[in-house]
């Protein structure tokens, strides 16, 4: 069956005059709908997701007249953030004061009844494509480019306007570690992770709910109806599970970004309606994530000011966070670390170094597989070396494992010599492992002096 060209709605009292309408524009092969009244039309529109392309409003209507159920459209519009449908107001009089009533009130036309058909569908077809050319050019205006999403703009407006209406979840989405795709792999592949995590939130949304892009690597969301916490949880999951699928796709298996989503939420109405305090509350559960290990979710929560903790002393405070600390750090040897850990401390003692003086080696260890290994003796030989490492460096050594096979390493306060003493030991407790003849390690080394300058 041939698909019709447009939908059009009649609004008109007259049994008849519907009739004749539908019969007229459906031979022109157009999708009719008919009302009797204003309240008719507007129940209509409130409960369809999907709009009609025009509407033709008679004036003369009792109840409630064309004007006035074409303000009413116009509030609901409005109201539920839908476009404007182009409307055509139709009468039997002859009147040249309501004509210019319809046209000042933002009607596309005016058409007096009995109307000739070529005129009428000609009139339709035209304000139509105009409205169309201009719903294209203010979508190019409304959306991001590259993810499809709202702009930053557009987005606010949209959601703060259901923030003040409706029951959900404001969510301030974050990708982790971003930057470090566009500096290791280029900006071309940075793009290729935001188009991939773009429709990772695309198929995780439902059609009632609104999704902006407000930064580079910075999303805004509202999902509707959205009240319990299970419902947050799995959606942080999903998004976090995907994307690392989607990453190693894109990068390879052994990319070593730690990518993931960290999110920020508040609840919509419990924390109020007004949408800048609702950002801020959002943006600050966001943060929260960001300080704990990235990669999941927080919800904002008034009671976390601590107003109901007991008090304490600030010197009470201070041995508290010192036995704390004391307790999570009785491991002999050198520190393993993931890689956020790794550059945090990293980067202090750099700065330690340029400001107070001091000298570090910094060693990248390969391990080069020789043929074929399955995950189980992959594990089971990275264990191998990381034993070795940990075993042969000193406490205030650092190590990242990178990827499957790499193992960078900071020797801070050595020299040359001291730093070259370290390597040997390892390489030879290698050469006594059963590892040997599968795997080959090399390794490069770089020596930083205390301006942080190389020292060839």
């Amino acid at each position: 069956m041939e698909q019709m060209p447009y939908w059009i709605v009649v609004v008109d009292d007259e049994e008849l005059s519907l009739k004749n309408t539908k019969n007229m524009l459906g031979e022109e092969n157009m999708r009719v709908s008919c009302m009797r009244s204003g309240k008719d039309l507007l129940k209509f529109i409130e409960k369809n997701t999907k709009t009609p392309d025009l509407i033709l409003l008679d004036i003369m209507m009792p109840d409630m007249n064309g004007f006035d159920t074409f303000s009413a459209l116009r509030e609901l519009e409005d109201h539920e953030g839908k476009p404007h449908i182009p409307v055509i107001f139709l009468t039997g009089e002859n009147d040249n004061a309501s004509e210019k009533q319809g046209l000042e009130l933002g009607a596309s036309d005016y058409v007096r009844k009995p109307f000739n058909k070529e005129v009428i569908v000609k009139r339709i077809e035209n304000i139509i494509k105009n409205s169309k050319t201009i719903e294209n050019l203010t979508e190019e205006a409304m959306f991001d480019m590259l993810t499809g999403f709202l702009n930053k703009s557009r987005g606010t407006e949209r959601i703060s306007k259901l923030c003040n209406r409706k029951t959900g979840a404001l969510m301030i989405m974050d990708l982790d570690n971003f930057k470090l795709v566009n500096d290791l792999f280029g900006h071309d592949m940075g793009d290729k992770i935001l188009v991939a995590f773009s429709d990772i939130i695309r198929n995780n949304i439902r059609e009632t709910d609104t999704i902006s892009r407000i930064g580079g690597d910075e999303f805004m969301a509202f999902y509707e109806d959205i009240t319990e916490e299970s419902a947050i949880a799995s959606i942080t999951l999903r998004l976090n599970s995907q994307l690392q699928d989607a990453s190693a796709r894109l990068m390879g298996d052994d990319h070593g970004i730690p990518l993931g989503i960290s999110i920020g939420v508040v609840m919509i109405p419990g924390q109020g309606r007004d949408y800048d305090e609702l950002f801020a509350k959002a943006d600050s559960a966001l943060y929260i994530v960001k300080q704990n290990g990235k990669h999941g979710y927080s919800l904002y929560d008034q009671s976390e000011d601590g107003s109901g903790a007991p008090d304490i002393t600030p010197e009470q405070k201070l041995e508290r966070i010192m036995k704390i600390i004391r307790e999570r750090n009785d491991l002999d040897g050198a520190l393993m670390l993931g890689s956020n850990s790794f550059a945090l401390i990293y980067r202090f003692v750099m700065r330690f170094y340029k400001r107070y003086g001091g000298s570090a080696a910094l060693v990248l260890f390969s391990l080069d597989y020789d043929g074929e290994v399955n995950n189980l003796n992959l594990l089971e030989t990275c264990s191998s070396f990381s034993n070795i490492l940990q075993k042969n460096l000193r406490s205030s050594d650092i190590i990242m494992q990178s990827g499957s096979s790499d193992f960078f390493v900071m020797l801070t306060e050595q020299t040359r010599s001291e730093a070259e003493s370290a390597t040997d030991r390892i390489m030879q407790e290698w050469e006594e492992t059963d590892h040997k003849e599968d795997v080959k390690v090399g390794y490069v080394i770089k020596y930083i002096d205390h301006i942080g300058e190389s020292m060839e």
